[in-house]
């Protein structure tokens, strides 16, 4: 029997956060990807629980959270994650994140690596300035009155990318499936506020030219916290190059390359998901913050060498 699924709320700075809690042991946070809810973890969030406490949030300006005008910068949302952890009393976790949510699991990794004891990786954003052409269109002027057009016929396409999500589950091809999940994701975004929130949110990483946000050059600091990297071969949102990339500058990482799976692989594939994800919490040990080695390491350059004191 799987461990109870509630829908929880709280008020941090005046604004509501609407998360999903399952299960209890070692706290993991599953974060989601731009546009869309912590719905996208449903499939596997119960064979999580079973062994860890699993809190899966709705980012700020997503799902059932707040949808205010204000910062979405990455920062702003891994600033927003350590203080709903304070609040659940939760000191430390595994941050598991998809694509946006990589970005910001990536920076609090970074702003607050005492309270990350590992990091997974799934299609994650902040690994390469390489995007989808509809990402980037929609860092463009006039991009809200296009998204305002596009969602005000939200019945049609509801239908429409409900029959490709079914042909997709029918005959296994992942693109189709893709489609449909980047369609519930444009419906997501009907109202005014969720709109604002969405173009915030991307206009902070992303321009014209692809993803301006990166954390390759602060990507040696992972040596301190095991990762793991989760990779659709087809994903048609973020390149499976980019995994390719970790590997080489990251080589105590873990990467794993879903074969036939598109940007969603835990949606395409949550069976095998799981079984990568328990095993890697299983078969490494929680990162240990320690203040003179997180030093040495930021005082390396870029080849490795420590500057003598003198």
């Amino acid at each position: 029997m799987s461990p109870p699924l509630t829908r929880e709320s709280l008020v941090v700075h005046g604004h509501r956060l609407s998360y999903l809690r399952s299960g209890s042991g070692p706290a993991l946070v599953l974060l989601h990807g731009i546009a869309n809810s912590c719905q996208t973890w449903a499939g596997v969030i119960d064979r999580l629980a079973e062994s860890h406490t699993v809190i899966a949030p709705d980012l700020m300006g997503h799902g059932e959270s707040d949808k205010p005008r204000g910062d979405y910068s990455i920062a702003a949302h891994a600033n927003g994650l350590r203080d709903l952890m304070t609040v659940l009393d939760i000191e430390q976790a595994t941050l598991v994140g998809h694509s946006l949510g990589g970005g910001i699991a990536l920076q609090f990794a970074y702003q607050f690596p005492e309270r990350c004891e590992r990091l997974a990786l799934v299609g994650s954003g902040g690994l390469g300035p390489e995007m989808s052409a509809g990402l980037r269109a929609a860092t463009l002027p006039g991009a809200e009155l296009v998204l305002g057009a596009l969602t005000g016929v939200s019945g049609p396409l509801r239908l429409g990318f409900g029959a490709l999500d079914r042909i997709g589950q029918v005959t296994g091809l992942q693109r189709m499936r893709d489609l449909a999940e980047a369609g519930d994701a444009l419906l997501a975004l009907k109202d005014v506020e969720a709109r604002r929130a969405f173009l915030r949110t991307l206009r902070g990483v992303a321009d014209a030219h692809g993803q301006a946000v990166s954390a390759l050059d602060r990507l040696y600091l992972a040596d301190a916290v095991p990762m793991l990297v989760v990779w659709g071969s087809r994903d048609p949102i973020v390149p499976a190059r980019h995994a390719e990339t970790v590997r080489e500058l990251v080589p105590s990482a873990r990467v794993e390359v879903f074969d036939g799976a598109g940007h969603w692989p835990h949606l395409d594939q949550p069976g095998r998901f799981c079984d990568v994800l328990l095993d890697f919490l299983a078969t490494t040990e929680p990162a240990q913050h320690d203040l003179d080695s997180w030093r040495r390491l930021l005082a390396q350059d870029r080849h490795g060498v420590v500057p003598s004191a003198g």
